[in-house]
């Protein structure tokens, strides 16, 4: 049992505490906008008292998502890069239909 408590000890400072340099810190603050997204989509919906998905919804998964790609780029992981440039893609997407309904409703506010 002690054998496995320092192994997980050293485990720990390892992952956790060794090997902070530049691209882990843009690696953590990615997961950080990407995390974000929930907490905003979570407390929308709970002001809302049903489910919303906010525009910063979508903001927080574009830069999160951006950010963990360049970071999964770095790492030379293709998991990671395949499953990010996907989701990139539409989250792009999404916030390009967004913009567009709102010019849209501008122009029909404005017309009316």
């Amino acid at each position: 049992m002690a054998l496995f408590a320092q192994n997980l000890a050293h485990w720990l400072r390892e992952v956790f505490l060794s090997g902070w340099n530049g691209w882990a810190i843009l690696g953590l603050v990615g997961q950080l906008c990407f995390t974000m997204r929930f907490v905003v989509q979570w407390l929308a919906s709970e002001l809302s008292k049903k489910s919303v998905v906010p525009f910063a919804f979508w903001v927080f998964s574009l830069i999160g998502g951006g950010l963990l790609l360049i970071y999964s780029v770095y790492l030379k992981n293709a998991v990671f890069i395949l499953g990010n440039s996907i989701g990139f893609c539409v989250y792009c997407r999404n916030i390009w239909l967004i913009r567009n309904e709102r010019k849209n409703n501008s122009k029909s506010a404005k017309a009316a």
